[in-house]
């Protein structure tokens, strides 16, 4: 989606207009990816019980799942978690996003899967995102100002979830409380559950706030001459927002730097939307993935306290140091998991 990024005008326009449409095709926001979503979150808890008992890192098995979604909507198919060619996408995927490597290689294998998808295409029955990406250049070969070239927030969102529920195992417990109450341990969570989880929804809000993974937004440019907050910008003004001011303003947030569900709760215990909260940025370039991200973050984050219960390996202390890169992660860490 770099196009999306780093594109402005007629050609940004064409190319997220084309996005957000044929995500929604391929399920964003509605039950069919739901269904893909909770059928990968089934091989990722199987994997974690493996792990059971065991100190282990959950970095590696949280990302291959949350890849794997969009790899069912971007090339058809998910991958099994020892797939090499799946595993090296996603280490071209961390290197780049950590500032360690280039978005060339990663370039290289999309245009590899494109190139297959091209033997056969056929352009009356799309298959996923690549199809449809096919048959959008075919419609515009004549519009050389469309500019369609062609990913990973949920992930890290999740790691600091685990922190947080590691940290906090008080709040875990009333999450998990939360869980039994409304789904129960028969079935797996739905969309149609957060309605009726208010605290669990607090909670999913506070990991975005205090996770602040992406502090920064990129670049944009002004379009005409304004005014902002009294300094005069002329149009052509590079502008970057500054989103940590907003997750952390003390004016906005009753205790900005603690770790507190009750930001997005009211006396009566619903839930409430506040309009500080932009993890997702603002405006007409806020992210297209954010149906998905929601989505994702929702039923990976019940599923997995409906399951297991986490803690930190014994002996150690649960640590909310994060290193730089596209993203704020959070630094190495092991978990525990207990199955409920």
């Amino acid at each position: 989606m770099a196009g999306i990024v780093l594109n402005s005008g007629y050609s940004w326009k064409q190319q997220r207009r084309f996005t957000l449409s044929t995500l929604r095709d391929f399920g964003v926001g509605k039950r069919s990816l739901e269904s893909q979503i909770l059928e990968e979150i089934k091989f990722l808890h199987q994997a974690v019980l493996e792990k059971t008992g065991e100190p282990f890192d959950a970095h590696f098995l949280v990302n291959n799942a949350v890849s794997n979604i969009i790899c069912s909507i971007v090339f058809g198919r998910r991958f099994e978690y020892t797939d090499e060619r799946f595993l090296l996408l996603l280490k071209l995927m961390s290197k780049a996003l950590h500032l360690q490597g280039s978005m060339w290689a990663v370039c290289a294998f999309l245009r590899e899967e494109i190139e297959n998808h091209q033997k056969d295409w056929d352009p009356s029955a799309p298959r996923d995102f690549i199809d449809c990406y096919l048959s959008e250049i075919e419609k515009r070969r004549d519009d050389p100002e469309a500019g369609f070239h062609e990913e990973e927030t949920t992930s890290t969102t999740l790691l600091w979830a685990f922190i947080y529920m590691m940290k906090y195992p008080e709040i875990q417990e009333k999450v998990q409380a939360e869980i039994d109450r409304v789904i129960g341990q028969s079935r797996q969570p739905t969309m149609a559950d957060r309605a009726n989880m208010p605290y669990t929804d607090a909670v999913i809000h506070e990991i975005q706030r205090m996770g602040n993974i992406v502090p920064l937004n990129l670049v944009r440019t002004t379009s005409k001459d304004t005014t902002l907050g009294g300094y005069f910008l002329p149009k052509g003004t590079q502008v970057i927002a500054n989103l940590t001011s907003v997750l952390f303003d003390g004016k906005e947030w009753e205790s900005p730097h603690s770790f507190d569900p009750g930001h997005f709760l009211n006396a009566q215990g619903e839930f409430v939307k506040m309009d500080a909260f932009l993890p997702f940025s603002a405006g007409k370039r806020f992210c297209p993935g954010e149906p998905l991200a929601r989505m994702e973050l929702f039923l990976f984050f019940t599923s997995f306290l409906q399951t297991f219960t986490i803690s930190p390996p014994e002996g150690t202390k649960v640590s909310l140091d994060f290193q730089f890169g596209v993203t704020l992660s959070p630094k190495p860490f092991k978990i525990t998991v207990a199955p409920r």
